[in-house]
């Protein structure tokens, strides 16, 4: 590191040329709302139409990737020293990785994902019949599965043996696969343009995912408030959301990643209770039970499903499918980079493992109780859902909220819960730009306080920017294609990672030693 660095906040040779790009997709894509989404779409539909089967075998090979690192011998390398404990116990490691994984989004999904499926089934099913009902939360629950968390933590181990093992200053993509190019490539343009693409990904997906998940805590409000939905209420959660993880950030990840992310989980069971108790929970755990078993009876199909045979015909999850990997792929440097962090003292098999695990258990849960509660409501007629969501998707959420005992309760807390996801996924991006955009050692130190700060406000400018002008739909749309990039460089950090614990035979020297092993 050059002696001026030192004195730098962040690299701005990264930095930048980031924010530069960002801005000039933003503005006409804004500017032209309409015709840009006409635009993207086409470009995304003819992807789908001709990589249906590579995003599909893309994800279940990354699942394969995960299962060989934690069952092989790589699997027993430790990230960092091996004789020290791991930084946190396995509930708020846990805690914290579906927090990071799961977000708001997972209020949504669980709520009304179900309902675009039945009135669009797959596999040439009838729409609004009993078994698209089954299709539709066997859907939601599929799409929180193994493969999506496998696309989020599969860049996790060679970042953790960087930063924890190699203790590399920077804990950036360059850095990762300097071990494939070398230090010509790493040090120079080539690995400046490896860490734009995903400072470009992660700004404009935290950018769409602050715009989206506003709607969930709005909507909410409107209900509870009986107010319409403004600029000027959106504004104000904004603000609030802002405030909250612009605190959480600064007081790092002990104070206020960790404690958000374990206090959320207590105010998710509860309210997960709370429905059972004061909603159809009997029809819940039934309905549950039934989505578990038709899940797993379709697996395989849902998982290689490309509707070959449908021709022009394409259903709606498998236009979903697509999509949901690729703006996966758009989060997962994000998400490989925040795991690599937290993860020092664990292995690569607990680091694997748990990514794979947790989130898909709580996600699976939260669907089948958000997700039955809503199939209630439909099949009693006190909520018509599917006409709702082709109108307005997110009204559906408090209608059906709506019809609880104490309403006003189950509101509050939807919204807290959902307040809280979004907070710590934010938190967790400002808290990995910092550290991948700052010029401090990220084996030794924490990213600069004021550094979480700026990286939180350029994020929230630009989301609010691009709501007022309503261009969030092309840049959701845009954020999903620039995936595409992210995975070539996946797969290169698994290979850089195995590639590194060669060298260094790190599955003798870097492992936990048994008791009585000297």
């Amino acid at each position: 590191m050059r002696k001026d660095d030192k004195k730098k906040l962040i690299d701005n040779r990264i930095f930048i040329p980031s924010i530069l790009i960002i801005i000039a997709i933003s503005i006409p894509f804004s500017l032209y709302e309409d015709e840009s989404l006409d635009l993207l779409n086409v470009i995304f539909d003819k992807i789908v139409e001709m990589f249906t089967w590579g995003y599909v075998w893309y994800a279940i090979i990354l699942v394969g990737a995960g299962l060989y690192l934690a069952f092989s011998k790589y699997g027993d390398v430790v990230l960092g020293n091996p004789t020290e404990k791991p930084r946190f116990n396995l509930f708020e490691y846990a805690s914290i990785l579906i927090a990071m994984g799961l977000g708001s989004t997972i209020m949504r999904t669980g709520m009304i994902e179900w309902a675009n499926v039945a009135v669009d089934p797959p596999f040439g099913v009838e729409p609004q019949s009993v078994e698209a009902l089954l299709w539709g939360n066997s859907y939601s629950m599929f799409m929180w599965s193994f493969q999506v968390f496998a696309i989020f933590v599969m860049a996790a181990p060679a970042m953790g043996y960087i930063l924890h093992v190699r203790k590399r200053p920077f804990m950036r993509i360059s850095e990762a696969c300097r071990v494939i190019f070398g230090d010509k490539f790493t040090d120079g343009y080539g690995g400046k343009v490896l860490d734009v693409i995903f400072l470009v990904s992660i700004l404009s997906g935290a950018a769409v995912t602050l715009g989206l998940g506003t709607p969930i805590v709005t909507y909410s409000l409107s209900e509870i408030f009986h107010i319409e939905i403004t600029f000027g209420l959106t504004l104000i959660v904004i603000i609030v959301w802002v405030i909250l993880f612009t605190l959480s950030a600064y007081l790092g990840i002990e104070r206020g990643i960790k404690k958000l992310s374990t206090w959320n989980m207590y105010f998710a069971a509860t309210f997960a209770i709370f429905i059972m108790l004061a909603g159809p929970g009997i029809f819940i755990l039934n309905y549950f039970t039934d989505t578990i078993g038709f899940l797993l009876s379709n697996y395989i199909d849902l998982s290689l499903n490309t509707n070959s045979l449908g021709m022009e015909e394409t259903s709606y999850v498998e236009r979903n499918t697509v999509f949901w990997f690729a703006y996966s792929a758009t989060w997962a440097m994000l998400h490989s980079v925040f795991a690599a962090k937290i993860s020092r003292g664990r292995t690569i098999r607990e680091m694997i493992l748990t990514y794979l695990l947790a989130p898909t258990l709580l996600s699976w849960l939260a669907t089948g109780v958000l997700g039955g509660l809503g199939v209630h409501r439909y099949l009693t007629g006190e909520v018509p859902v599917l006409d709702i969501i082709q109108e307005d998707a997110m009204a559906a959420i408090p209608a059906i909220l709506n019809t609880l005992p104490l309403s006003t309760i189950a509101l509050v807390f939807f919204v807290v819960i959902a307040m809280i996801f979004l907070v710590t996924t934010l938190d967790s991006t400002t808290y990995t730009i910092a550290s991948y955009t700052g010029t401090q050692n990220m084996s030794k130190a924490e990213p600069s306080k004021n550094l979480r700060i700026i990286v939180a406000a350029v994020i929230t400018v630009l989301a609010l920017i691009l709501m007022r002008i309503g261009g969030l739909a092309p840049l959701e749309v845009l954020s999903g294609l620039m995936g595409i990039p992210i995975i070539f460089i996946q797969f290169l950090t698994i290979y850089a990672v195995k590639k590194m614990m060669d060298e260094d035979r790190a599955w003798i020297y870097n492992v936990r030693k048994k008791e009585g092993e000297k």
